[in-house]
């Protein structure tokens, strides 16, 4: 039985937060066909999934 960690859920609350933000970003760039907002929106969601490779052993 493993116990849930108070800040392991404060980075998967943060991970989640920022692949939201990202993929919101990446939506509203490819509607106003926004290159910069694309790239934005895709380097957030690469952050994301660099912080839960790196925080997860």
């Amino acid at each position: 039985m493993t116990i849930s960690w108070r800040p392991d859920r404060g980075i998967r609350r943060t991970v989640l937060a920022l692949g939201a933000a990202g993929l919101a970003v990446i939506a509203s760039g490819a509607l106003l066909e926004a290159l910069w907002l694309l790239g934005l929106g895709v380097w957030a969601v690469i952050a994301a999934m660099v912080i839960e490779l790196v925080y997860r052993p």
